[in-house]
């Protein structure tokens, strides 16, 4: 699938407490932040309320945010993000793929300061941003599948 034909994309950030969510445009060349889901608790109400977002804003591809170590390895939370993915893959019908998500959140936080958005607010925002950095990068990328 070329970059033409990626359709919209949904960018998902993983987190412990919070998922971000992010969207792309539907040439699939700019990623927007879209929302941010509190974990409930449950993976299945969780992977729920993202296949919910995936068919109301009618994503083609979902996008998952692998945390890589620095060094480019394949650590716990890399793996968790995986399994995770792959779970998602299940409930949902378009394709669920990973892509390096390596210091988008630090991206994302200092762009939120940088525009003086203080630090409570950043936290609520924070998530949502760095999955749309990390949509960004994989657009950018040409959308490898």
């Amino acid at each position: 699938m070329t970059q033409a034909q990626v359709g919209r994309a949904l960018g998902v950030d993983l987190g412990s407490k919070r998922i971000g969510i992010a969207v792309s445009d539907p040439s699939g060349t700019i990623a927007s932040p879209l929302t941010m889901v509190s974990r409930s608790g449950s993976q299945r109400r969780d992977h729920a309320a993202i296949a919910s977002l995936a068919a109301e804003e009618q994503v083609t591809t979902i996008v998952v945010g692998l945390p890589l170590n620095m060094n480019g390895t394949v650590g716990p939370a890399a793996k968790a993000a995986i399994k995770e993915a792959e779970a998602l893959a299940t409930v949902v019908p378009m394709p669920v793929v990973t892509f390096d998500e390596r210091r988008t959140t630090v991206t994302a936080d200092r762009a939120l300061m940088e525009g003086g958005i203080g630090a409570q607010a950043r936290r609520k925002l924070v998530d949502k941003v760095a999955a749309a950095v990390m949509l960004q990068h994989w657009l950018d990328s040409g959308a490898p599948q």
